[in-house]
């Protein structure tokens, strides 16, 4: 199975280069002109860095399709160390641009950690995580969590099944520790959310607690995500949330178990964003487009289900995840595995273009602002247009805009796939306990919760 496996992502390789090398691209039946790079390419070689996730799969693709050479754009990409590295190197001007968890830009700006002027102009992807218990754990919670007629788990896993083990951790004298990749990741707050959603208070950041521990009564700490799995064998950690391929590589190990994704926690919840600091931007306007251009196109070939073998045979590749490639293809092909031999189907784990996935909503900034504030990151009460106006500044649809107007001409694009919008999402109940989330309405979100900071809105 395996080798058969290894054989179709041979070929489905072979097809994609030699389809690019041919200088043009097969669409619709139609042949689409490889676009003549613009002239004004004020930066034409670039550095750009990632983290070994599947989710940076946009700039490998860009990269390896040419889609950037067809921008007159000629970039290197750069495995970092850990999502610290990344936010340094980029505001340092050390990197051009970056895969980044899309908190940091926002954290950046509104005074929480390094500070700094970080804008997106776009989004890498939807979903992509998970939320993984070790072996121990996963036996205690398998009790309380209800079966279906088939006798396998019914999902979504609520951490309501969490809770009499964190009872008896207490109980016991020992305390209850879980990994995320960075204080302000979206693994961090959704892993909060999951806890809190069902009562278990995952602690507050305060001005003299950085880690973000007072009142938990679960621990979570910083893990960076390729050492995930081996600090959960080690039992440094009773569980993590990450994306992938770090939670299918524990059940490929048989250490741990995927108990619920962030597709469960909050559907189509944004994940990933790539950024600049906006001296660049405003200094090479014309490439700041060509990069956008490159990745939208990169975005829409990833969401292809026929491209997806591909893609998992250049994400296997060690310069870019690195892992190995059934590893990756658990997730990235439309099926996720829960307890080992539990697959299940689930074609939206991984998106890339569709429900414009790519496009910089204001929404999905304020989100990660509400966040902060929630869970104290943010220490002070904002009024509600702090919000709007903050994330203005960082999240940058009129680049994207510009590029989509571009890839339109070109037949790239249909009209389709450019939203009309206020750069606000409709207001959504999408979540794992069904709280209405109005990013028009920050203040109103923040107060309909039981843990965390509540402000009073403005008068």
């Amino acid at each position: 199975m395996k080798n058969k496996f290894f054989s179709l992502i041979a070929t489905a390789l072979m097809l994609t280069i030699m389809s690019c090398g041919s200088g043009g691209e097969v669409k619709d039946g139609a042949v689409t002109t490889t676009p003549t790079p613009a002239a004004n390419i004020e930066k034409p070689q670039l550095t750009f860095g990632f983290i070994k996730l599947t989710d940076m799969a946009p700039l490998a693709i860009a990269k390896e399709l040419g889609y950037f050479k067809d921008e007159g754009l000629y970039v290197t990409l750069e495995a970092q160390a850990n999502w610290k590295n990344v936010l340094d190197r980029v505001i340092d001007g050390e990197l051009d641009g970056s895969h980044m968890l899309a908190g940091q830009p926002v954290a950046a700006g509104a005074g929480f950690g390094r500070q700094a002027d970080l804008v997106t102009p776009f989004s890498m992807d939807l979903n992509g995580n998970a939320i993984t218990m070790s072996n121990a754990v996963w036996e205690e919670m398998k009790a309380y969590v209800p079966k279906g007629a088939d006798g396998k788990p019914v999902h979504p896993i609520s951490a309501e099944a969490l809770k009499p083990v964190i009872e008896a951790y207490k109980k016991s004298g020992k305390q209850f520790k879980m990994g995320m990749v960075f204080p302000v990741s979206t693994h961090n707050y959704e892993l909060r959310y999951w806890l809190a959603a069902a009562g278990i208070n995952p602690g507050q950041y305060t001005v003299d607690n950085a880690m973000g521990q007072v009142g938990a009564e679960a621990l979570l700490s910083v893990t960076p995500p390729p050492q995930m799995p081996a600090t959960l064998e080690s039992g440094t950690i009773d569980g993590y949330c990450v994306g992938e391929p770090w939670n299918q590589q524990a059940v490929f190990k048989g250490i741990g178990v995927p108990v619920v994704t962030n597709y469960e926690i909050w559907k189509n919840n944004p994940e990933k964003v790539f950024v600049m600091r906006k001296e660049f931007v405003d200094m090479y306007p014309n490439t700041a487009k060509a990069i956008t251009k490159a990745l939208i196109r990169a975005g829409k070939w990833l969401d292809d289900p026929a491209n997806r073998p591909a893609a998992v045979g250049i994400l296997s590749r060690q310069e870019y995840v690195g892992a190995d490639s059934v590893v990756i293809a658990n997730s990235m092909i439309g099926t996720f595995e829960f307890e080992k031999g539990d697959k299940r189907s689930l074609p939206d784990f991984n998106v890339f273009f569709k429900y414009n996935a790519t496009y910089p909503f204001y929404s999905d900034g304020v989100w990660f602002l509400t966040q902060m504030r929630r869970w104290g990151q943010i220490t002070e009460a904002k009024p509600a247009d702090w919000y709007a106006s903050t994330i203005q500044k960082i999240y940058r649809p009129d680049v994207w805009e510009a590029a989509a107007k571009e890839l339109l001409a070109q037949g790239y694009l249909s009209e389709s796939d450019i939203p009309v919008t206020d750069g606000y999402k409709p207001a959504t109940t999408d979540f794992i306990d069904g709280t209405k989330y109005d990013g028009k309405d920050p203040i109103g979100y923040l107060n309909s919760f039981k843990i965390g900071n509540k402000d009073q809105a403005a008068q």
